[in-house]
């Protein structure tokens, strides 16, 4: 059976300690598997003490990267891409503490930031991201933590919108280590097909998070949940869906993520019918080609 996660930043932002502890039974108690941990800053939370508390409730996590401003890996100074390559490397290691396999988010520029590009400028930009994501993926391999970068829609980012352009930064990079998260809602925005740019991914997903086409509740929804997630096995991903929406009771991330009205009738609302509708989905489909047995 797929494991089935989601994020705290339905609830709350920034992630602490007692937020986290709050959080985390509710979430065992309703059937999740695991529970995703956002990084805004380095000591928002103990890694430590949530493995425990995490260890003792059943649920696994994943660990997601915040690019807040002046988090730069491209189109900057040296001290910014220095400043942003030490930012991701201490993620990976409170991932690697808090007993998660995967790191992702959008690794590369600010999120927010957006300018035109011409064809080379862009082919240049895209070989300064290989370059500066080479040394995090080495750090993270060494920890065993896998790195997901993901594509954002182009109200977020003029870097990475779709599956292609991720791909092809990704190439020269160990797959093994360094793959895609794909994210729904910045999916039904930029891609053509969801389902078949899912296809186009395989062998490089490395994580997945899903929402609503408005970032409401997973299956209230237009999306062809049946093909994306048959695509999704048939691409060889059997690791977790998470969902993923945002608490409008935070200013900043309210306003990063352009929640100006209620997504559903709660936000419990959003993870417990969420966390139904996926489980419903994923045991109802047949087994795609390969699939692991959790």
């Amino acid at each position: 059976m797929r494991a089935l996660g989601v994020n705290t930043w339905v609830w709350t932002s920034p992630l602490t300690d007692t937020a986290l502890e709050r959080i985390a039974p509710r979430a065992a108690g309703w059937g999740f598997d695991l529970l995703e941990l956002p990084v805004e800053d380095i000591g928002d939370w103990d890694p430590r003490r949530a493995r425990v508390l995490l260890e003792d409730l059943g649920l696994d996590a994943s660990v997601v990267l915040v690019m807040g401003p002046g988090r730069e890996l491209v189109a900057t100074d040296t001290g910014t891409r220095k400043a942003t390559r030490d930012y991701l490397r201490r993620v990976v290691d409170a991932a690697a503490e808090v007993g998660s396999t995967v790191v992702a988010g959008p690794a590369y520029a600010s999120v927010g930031r957006t300018w035109r590009m011409t064809p080379s400028e862009r082919a240049g930009l895209r070989a300064e991201l290989t370059d500066a994501l080479a040394p995090v993926v080495d750090h993270a391999s060494a920890a065993g933590v896998r790195v997901a970068v993901e594509p954002l829609n182009r109200y977020e980012t003029s870097v990475l919108n779709t599956v292609d352009q991720a791909l092809e930064v990704l190439a020269d990079l160990p797959a093994e280590h360094c793959g895609l998260a794909l994210d729904l809602y910045h999916m039904n925005i930029e891609e053509r097909d969801v389902a078949d740019a899912i296809t186009r991914a395989a062998g490089r997903i490395h994580h997945v998070q899903v929402c609503a086409n408005d970032r409401g509740t997973p299956g209230a929804d237009h999306l062809d949940w049946s093909r994306i997630v048959h695509n999704l096995g048939e691409s060889g991903y059997f690791g977790p869906l998470v969902i993923e929406s945002f608490t409008a009771d935070n200013e900043s991330i309210a306003t990063a993520a352009s929640v100006w009205r209620p997504l559903a009738v709660s936000q419990d609302a959003i993870a417990v019918d969420g966390l139904a509708f996926l489980r419903s989905l994923t045991t109802s489909l047949p087994p795609s080609k390969g699939a692991a047995v959790y």
